[in-house]
């Protein structure tokens, strides 16, 4: 559990939201779930945005109806999303969600079961709630800011490894391949194993958190929607997403966007930075 002390006020309002935010995130998985076909490709429309990247009616549909059930649950947040035009009003508000109504399009059109739904709430600018579920593996992580983190209501916990020899990362090859060659300069190469991406980067940061997998590269250009939930459920399991300078992850800003980051427990933060600083 994070070492966070909420305001009285916030502490009420996180008890107040959260199971009503819970049923939101359920909800918007059954309207999703139906167009997942396992192995194959969706039923749902397909289009690009700009950028190339895709989008499903399925996105459309999640990111719709939260926006409306969520702000019926707390009508002072302002929000951001994937699927929605931004709103500078986010910049001045106390209250924000932060969603990703399909985090792993490509994974959801494709068959892969490696998708999720990710809703955090920040206050004044720190994740305070978050959900991660993956609706195919029916794994639904949760974390409220000091109250912990779990996993289909059972704690969890980051690993405690401490040094990068026997680790198991994840995440882009050239980004490994940096700390491999780093960690060489610094003595005897590490044996890492290598877990296959995972294509929700949501759910790659929440499975650090799990325990499962102790490293979680992230190349850059993440966004906000892709990590502010699953950063809160890391922090609640005694780990942190920062930047290659150490620095947590920065939330609600204008141009919501990250560079480089890992996602680690607290134990292997400073092993896998010096390497990566190593490495050029």
């Amino acid at each position: 559990m994070a070492d966070t002390v909420l305001p009285a006020d916030t502490r009420d309002l996180v008890a107040a939201l959260l199971p009503r935010a819970r049923e939101a995130v359920l909800e918007a998985a059954a309207l999703a779930k139906p167009f997942f076909r396992a192995g194959g490709q969706t039923s749902a429309n397909v289009w690009s945005k700009a950028g190339g990247s895709p989008v499903t009616e399925a996105d459309v549909a999640v990111d719709t109806f939260l926006k409306v059930r969520l702000s019926e649950i707390e009508p002072r947040a302002a929000w951001l999303s994937e699927e929605t035009t931004d709103d500078p009003v986010r910049l001045t508000s106390e209250l924000v969600w932060i969603v990703d109504p399909i985090d792993g399009t490509r994974a959801f059109l494709s068959g892969h079961p490696d998708w999720s739904i990710a809703v955090a709430l920040l206050a004044h600018g720190e994740p305070v709630i978050g959900f991660v579920f993956g609706p195919v593996l029916d794994a639904l992580y949760e974390a409220t800011a000091g109250g912990g983190a779990s996993l289909n209501g059972a704690p969890i916990r980051a690993s405690g490894a401490g040094a990068l020899d026997g680790i198991r990362v994840t995440g882009p090859k050239p980004l490994q391949d940096r700390l491999l060659r780093g960690a060489s300069k610094r003595g005897a190469p590490p044996e890492l194993t290598r877990v296959d991406r995972i294509p929700s980067l949501a759910l790659r940061v929440a499975r650090v958190a799990e325990g499962v997998i102790d490293l979680g590269l992230i190349s850059k250009d993440s966004r906000d929607w892709d990590l502010a939930a699953a950063d809160l459920i890391l922090r609640e399991a005694g780990g942190m997403v920062c930047d290659l300078d150490g620095a947590p992850a920065r939330y609600n800003r204008p141009e919501p966007r990250h560079g480089e980051l890992i996602s680690a427990p607290g134990t292997l933060c400073e092993p896998v930075l010096a390497a990566l600083r190593a490495a050029g």
